[in-house]
């Protein structure tokens, strides 16, 4: 039996389709003529397929240029006919290369197709283009999958990337009749009505702050910004403690800043509170000990994903992303923090357009993804310089503090802000004499589909831990109007044995152990 070799059989001089020797690329050559020879004789024909066919989907270069001139003249609202046609391609220099308006004759005279199948005559021919992409994509991982110092991870992550692309691109929505929205907006209400919470969304854990969010929405992209050391990693850890342990509700983290085993870590202390340096530097009393193995377990069961990517970039997320939700079912995504990813492959003017792109990019696909997508974003120094140094509203930051971009804002369906005034050494509201110690301010500054409000939370500096403002977990002060109240902070020690995990063990290695660390 013969071997099978690789060849390239398409005409395009761009093209790089590959084929088995003796295999034609797929195609539809009689379905492209037959759709041009309509849009000869048909000039309301193009606003049917306008929105399915590119030139580049077309396999014969000279259907490209033809329907490419057509494009053209439509969209500058002339007649299309063949006179016209041939006008344009004289202009564009393509008349002769395909083949003079003798060709265009005979598109037109020999044509049998009927207009009222011009549509599915169009779907035809995006789906041989897809199939011919597909056979691109892969041959190119082919040869360099041959190349001895491939990169396992590049190849496949390249692969991946081209086909997500490829279906984004090829296989975009049309529009709908109302009525089956309608129908989904009517399901939803009433499953949001069986909810004793009231919840339509993904609760955070934070009554007030889900009271006026009704939950995280399901295709929100939701920015949580704040300036260094306000707690952005602790509140989103906080909240995927809460959403993923307490609700057993499936939660992604990408961490640009923080490596897996530090978020773990981060993680242990919120749920054990046993402060992070003793847990960092394994420095814990016999009494903590038992206290780590009968805490530790909730979160080795846990539904959490976690992804350390530095530098990740927007394909890339999109294709993790994607299987997360496939794969693990998992509805909420949270990426800490925006201005760290990069949108690899693209070339801008500034970091701002960047920026821009990939915020446009995050609510993109949590529109696609239908979940809420949640972002960190480092917010620039005009809260800092801005009021005078004891002003309390001075301090907070607002929609204008978001660094690099402005679409950010734009894209984003809300932004809060975290803001902590004891962080400015301000201890106290001089109007109403509330106590700001331990206080964390959630600033809800735009909310698409809702109100804006400011949210008192409980912040435990200790153990980076964000909790419900009269939380009585804790043992020490909530917050009040008296300045000089305090207690101390005791741990809530368990006594169910676990014995698993014991002094000797390597701290560096605890992501070993059953958190559901992602193999990308």
């Amino acid at each position: 039996m013969a071997k099978s070799k690789l060849s390239n059989t398409n005409n395009k001089s761009e093209s790089k389709v590959v084929s088995l020797e003796g295999k034609i690329p797929p195609q539809a050559l009689e379905m492209e003529a037959g759709v041009l020879g309509i849009l000869l004789r048909r000039k309301d024909a193009f606003s049917s397929v306008s929105d399915i066919l590119k030139p580049n989907y077309f396999y014969k270069p000279a259907h490209e240029k033809i329907y490419a001139a057509i494009q053209q003249l439509s969209l500058s609202q002339n007649s299309v006919d063949i006179l016209t046609v041939a006008q344009q391609l004289r202009q564009n220099g393509d008349l002769e290369l395909v083949g003079g308006i003798e060709y265009l004759s005979s598109l037109n005279a020999s044509n049998t197709a009927s207009v009222v199948n011009i549509e599915y005559y169009a779907r035809i021919i995006v789906q041989k283009y897809v199939l011919r992409e597909t056979i691109n994509s892969c041959s190119d991982s082919l040869i360099k999958a041959y190349n001895d110092t491939a990169d396992v991870d590049e190849v496949l992550q390249g692969l991946s990337n081209a086909i997500f692309e490829l279906q984004r691109n090829s296989m975009r929505r049309d529009f709908k009749h109302i009525e089956p929205v309608v129908n989904e907006a009517l399901r939803r209400i009433s499953e949001a009505s069986k909810n004793k919470d009231k919840m339509s969304g993904i609760p955070s854990g934070f009554k007030e702050l889900d009271a006026v969010t009704s939950g995280w929405q399901k295709s929100d992209l939701v920015i949580i910004a704040a300036r260094p050391a306000m707690g952005k990693t602790a509140f989103v850890l906080s909240m995927a403690k809460n959403i993923a342990v307490d609700q057993n509700i499936p939660c992604a983290i990408f961490s640009l800043e923080m490596s897996d085993v530090q978020l773990v870590n981060r993680l242990i202390v919120n749920v054990t509170r046993i402060t992070g340096d003793k847990i960092k530097n394994g420095t814990l009393e016999d009494h903590e000990w038992e206290q780590l193995n009968n805490k530790v377990n909730v979160l080795l069961n846990a539904p959490i994903y976690v992804d350390d990517t530095p530098q990740l970039s927007v394909l890339e997320l999109k294709t993790k992303a994607r299987r997360l939700v496939k794969e693990h079912n998992v509805q909420i995504i949270i990426i800490d923090y925006l201005q760290l990813m990069t949108a690899e492959g693209m070339n801008f003017y500034s970091r701002e357009g960047e920026v821009s792109l990939i915020s446009r990019s995050l609510k993109g696909l949590a529109k696609e993804l239908d979940i809420p997508i949640i972002a960190l974003a480092q917010v620039n120094r005009n809260n800092e310089s801005r009021g005078a140094t004891n002003s309390i509203d001075g301090r907070k930051p607002q929609l204008s503090d978001l660094r690099e971009s402005g679409a950010i804002e734009q894209d984003a369906d809300m932004v809060c802000f975290i803001h902590r005034p004891e962080y400015y050494k301000i201890y106290e509201d001089p109007n109403t004499g509330m106590d700001f110690r331990g206080l964390a301010q959630i600033l809800i500054a735009k909310h698409r589909n809702g109100a804006t409000k400011d949210i008192n939370l409980r912040f435990i500096n200790e153990y980076a831990l964000f909790l419900n403002n009269g939380d009585d977990s804790f043992e020490n002060r909530v917050v009040t109007s008296n300045r000089n109240k305090r207690s101390d902070v005791t741990n809530n020690i368990v006594t169910t044995p676990l014995p698993d995990i014991h002094a000797d063990n390597d701290f560096d290695g605890i992501s070993k152990y059953n958190i559901h660390q992602s193999e990308f």
